[in-house]
């Protein structure tokens, strides 16, 4: 993993799509070890954390972790879940933020020079190609180490160094999760 440690870096999580990887891989991430581990990496100006949220619950089982990172160091980005039926008549759940991560990046990159996107969706190609233009250093993280691999090739092939991570779980799994952080 290369990072100059006076690069302005700014952290990019697709919360749903980095639990999910999480879970895969056996762990669950300890988000305080997280901002340690990048803030040693160089400057970490930002971390922004996107997800949905059903508007209709009372409660959410993500609200407590939501109201966690953003008195935590995160600033949170979330939008209501939008509910619809398919054409087969079965309830389905869409609360992409795909939309949200890019215009944001794009807004915050004059101010950065290294972009660390938490997502394997390959929809990001073309963001992380645009923050290449603008002479920026963009990181993918996601994992290979799943059937199938979590991450989009097209996404890790775009993205100036891929981290899988799966090799990150000895710095930021919680203690009592499935792995220890000295794995």
């Amino acid at each position: 993993m290369h990072f100059n440690s006076n690069e302005r870096i700014a952290l990019f999580i697709d919360g749903a799509s980095l639990h999910i990887t999480a879970k895969f891989l056996g762990f669950e991430v300890d988000y305080k070890q997280l901002l340690l581990f990048f803030g040693q990496k160089g400057r970490l100006l930002k971390a922004l954390y996107y997800t949905a949220l059903a508007d209709e619950q009372e409660y959410s089982s993500i609200r407590p972790l939501i109201d966690w990172l953003d008195y935590n160091g995160f600033a949170m980005v979330t939008k209501p879940t939008k509910e619809f039926t398919d054409a087969a008549g079965r309830r389905k759940v869409k609360g992409n933020m795909e939309v949200e991560l890019t215009v944001d990046a794009m807004r915050l990159a004059d101010s950065l020079d290294h972009i660390v996107i938490f997502s394997g969706d390959g929809d990001f190609r073309c963001l992380v190609a645009a923050l290449q233009q603008k002479g920026k250093r963009v990181s993918v993280v996601s994992t290979l180490q799943t059937q199938p691999p979590m991450v989009a090739d097209e996404l890790r092939r775009q993205a100036d160094e891929f981290i899988d991570l799966a090799d990150l779980a000895g710095q930021i799994a919680r203690a009592n999760s499935g792995r220890s952080r000295r794995e």
